[in-house]
């Protein structure tokens, strides 16, 4: 019986003790020490060149830009809303696609399996 009042004291004082190590040292951050807090993470690690972010403002004017615009439409460069490149410009500007259909590469793929050239699942060709 004393064993487990001693441990049950030991266990309570503990507890009263880990309070301390667990409380806020002081009041929370400032907006002006966390933004100094974050600029000084954004140290490069050593060795590397430190990186600059892009720049999310324009170079030019909003009636430059307006300027511009209006340019484009008039020779002709602007396309209207909606009247983007399609898929099929856009992979054949890329270089990348196909040149066969869907239905082409399924009627392969049947030949394929038909002449017993496609391995079964989890086999190595």
């Amino acid at each position: 019986m004393k064993t487990k009042l001693a441990l049950s004291a030991v266990a309570a004082a503990i507890a009263v003790f880990s309070q301390g190590a667990f409380a806020q040292a002081s009041a929370p951050a400032t907006r002006a020490e966390v933004k100094a807090g974050a600029q000084a993470k954004a140290v490069a690690p050593a060795g590397e060149k430190p990186t600059a972010a892009p720049s999310t403002t324009s170079d030019k004017t909003r009636d430059e830009r307006k300027a511009t615009t209006k340019a484009d439409k008039a020779s002709g460069n602007l396309k209207q809303a909606g009247e983007g490149a399609s898929v099929k410009e856009d992979k054949a500007m890329k270089g990348t696609g196909t040149e066969t259909t869907r239905a082409e590469r399924k009627e392969k793929t049947r030949a394929e399996n038909k002449a017993k050239q496609i391995p079964a699942a989890g086999e190595k060709q």
